[in-house]
């Protein structure tokens, strides 16, 4: 072991579409959490191990903080939130420089946080330098934190010194994980959250978010993996709109799913998907806990 080795665990939190996945994706350096212009993209916390000279990052992409919570799943997205910020060594408050920048809860939250705080003004390049200026001093006056940073998640500006904080930050510990393992997700996890984000792109309104995706089986051989995946909806109504007239719909759903597990898992991909109805699944302990949603 490295004397004086550091490692740490640092979360990213914010409002819903504030950039948490973008950016969690860029400082890991591994596309692990789906990004999403519709908002509540996230629904789970993703693990993900950095390793570099002398440290050990292990960085948590989490929902975004809701104002207000209208099923149990919402309920145990937060406790996701609230573990992460728990353990965290370092938390990053992600805002918004055009969106709405925070609750009163996530306010209370981060300052309450016995971590070392970073505030990250993401999307500064769709911004001018007054209104950057002013948005950076009315946060000043609102949090306190140990680093205030303006960055461009998408365009990586300013992230390689955010990263720079987050090692300076880091405790000296030995690894938690060890430095061939990314995440504390499966390969399933991951069928699961590509074939979601696949239906929020194709999909309107209430239907991706009123569906869940369960891989049922993840078999793979030398050349080819076989997948078998269930779409889970709420009401009869959304089953023929997912499958589409003739099937078309669900049909494109499979095919975009099919082309971007192949590009993840670097191998060829045969995928099965069908639809069920469990009502009010977003309500169900016995499902949510199948999906793999924690807590209270």
């Amino acid at each position: 072991m490295i004397d004086n080795f550091r490692s740490g665990f640092v979360s990213i939190i914010g409002m819903p579409n504030a950039g948490k996945s973008t950016l969690y994706n860029h400082l890991l350096g591994e596309a692990l959490a789906i990004v999403n212009p519709k908002a509540q993209t996230t629904r789970h916390r993703i693990l993900g191990v950095k390793n570099g000279e002398g440290f050990q990052i292990v960085y948590s992409d989490t929902p975004g903080v809701l104002n207000k919570t209208s099923y149990k799943m919402h309920d145990k997205m937060m406790f996701f939130v609230n573990e992460s910020i728990k353990d965290s060594d370092v938390l990053i408050l992600m805002l918004d420089i055009h969106g709405k920048n925070f609750s009163e809860e996530i306010k209370v939250k981060f300052e309450r946080s016995a971590a070392k705080k970073i505030i990250a003004l993401n999307k500064i390049d769709l911004s001018n330098q007054e209104e950057l200026e002013s948005k950076l001093q009315e946060i000043k006056d609102t949090f306190a934190a140990d680093i205030y940073l303006p960055i461009s998640a998408e365009h990586g500006f300013n992230t390689q010194e955010l990263e720079q904080y987050i090692e300076s930050f880091l405790p000296v510990h030995p690894a938690y994980y060890p430095d061939d393992q990314l995440t504390d997700k499966s390969e399933r996890f991951f069928v699961n959250e590509i074939v979601r984000n696949h239906l929020l792109k194709l999909y309107d309104e209430e239907v991706p978010y009123a569906s869940e995706v369960n891989c049922l089986e993840f078999k793979e051989s030398e050349k080819i993996i076989h997948i078998h995946a269930e779409i889970f909806v709420e009401r009869d109504s959304q089953k023929p709109i997912l499958i589409g007239k003739g099937g078309t719909k669900i049909k494109q759903l499979g095919i975009e799913s099919r082309k971007n597990l192949e590009a993840f898992f670097g191998k060829q991909v045969h995928l099965e998907l069908h639809v069920k109805v469990r009502e009010d699944w977003r309500n169900d302990d016995r499902l949510l806990r199948s999906f793999g949603y924690e807590g209270d």
